[in-house]
C-alpha cells in the first residue's frame, strides 16, 4: 500500500529497544517538524483553500501527537533531549531540482511529505508488531493509522494540483531514490535513520 521499494530491516527494532529514550525524543521532534511543515504549506500556498483547511487540521493533530510522545517521555522519568539532524529527510529533499513554477514547488513538497509519512507509517508498524514494551507497541499501532492517512492525503493533493501522469512518474522516481537512501540507514534508534 505504501509503495516503499525497500522495507526496513526488522532488526532495526532491536536497535530501538536498546534506547527507547532516544527514539521517543527523535519521534517527538518528528511530530513537531510535521506540524511545522503543515504551517509552512499554509504560509507558502494560502491560495489553495482546501489544502489550507487540511493543513490547519494536520497542525492540530501533529501537535497533539507531539504532546502524546512528550508525555510518554515524562512518564518514564526522562527529559526530552535536543533535536538532531534527520539525515533521511536531508537526503531525500535533495532529489527534486530547486526552482520551477509555484505549482511544481508545491507538488514536490507534497511528494516529500507523502514519502516521509509513508516511511514513518512503515516504521510505526514495525514498532507496533515487534516492540516488547506492549504499551508502547499499542501506542505505535494507533499512530500508524494516522500516518497512513497523512501519506494518502499528501499524495492526493499532489495529484490534484499537478498533472496526474507527471506526478505519478515523479512519485515513482522518488520512491526509487528513497530505496537507495534507505540502504545506508536503519542503524540508529531514530524514526527515519
Amino acid at each position: 500500500m505504501l509503495g516503499l521499494q525497500l522495507p526496513t530491516d526488522p532488526r532495526w527494532v532491536n536497535i530501538v529497544e536498546k534506547n527507547i529514550e532516544e527514539i521517543l525524543t527523535d519521534h517527538a521532534y518528528c511530530e513537531q517538524k510535521a506540524a511545522s511543515t503543515a504551517i509552512s504549506l499554509i504560509v507558502s500556498f494560502p491560495e489553495y483553500t482546501e489544502l489550507v483547511q487540511e493543513m490547519v487540521a494536520l497542525v492540530k493533530e501533529e501537535i497533539s501527537h507531539f504532546k502524546m510522545v512528550h508525555d510518554r517521555i515524562l512518564e518514564r522519568g526522562w527529559v526530552m533531549g535536543r533535536d538532531r539532524k534527520d539525515e533521511y529527510v536531508i537526503q531525500i529533499t535533495q532529489f527534486f531540482p530547486k526552482g520551477g513554477s509555484r505549482t511544481t514547488q508545491l507538488v514536490h513538497r507534497l511528494l516529500y511529505a507523502a514519502l516521509i509519512e509513508a516511511r514513518s507509517c512503515e516504521r510505526f508498524r514495525l514498532l507496533s508488531e515487534e516492540l516488547e514494551d506492549k504499551e508502547l507497541a499499542e501506542f505505535y499501532r494507533k499512530l500508524m493509522v494516522s500516518e497512513a492517512n497523512h501519506y494518502t492525503m499528501f499524495l492526493r493533493f499532489a495529484r490534484q494540483y499537478g498533472d496526474r501522469t507527471e506526478v505519478d512518474a515523479k512519485w515513482k522516481e522518488l520512491l526509487e531514490f528513497e530505496a537507495q537512501v534507505m540502504k545506508d540507514l536503519g542503524k540508529k534508534e531514530t524514526i527515519h535513520g
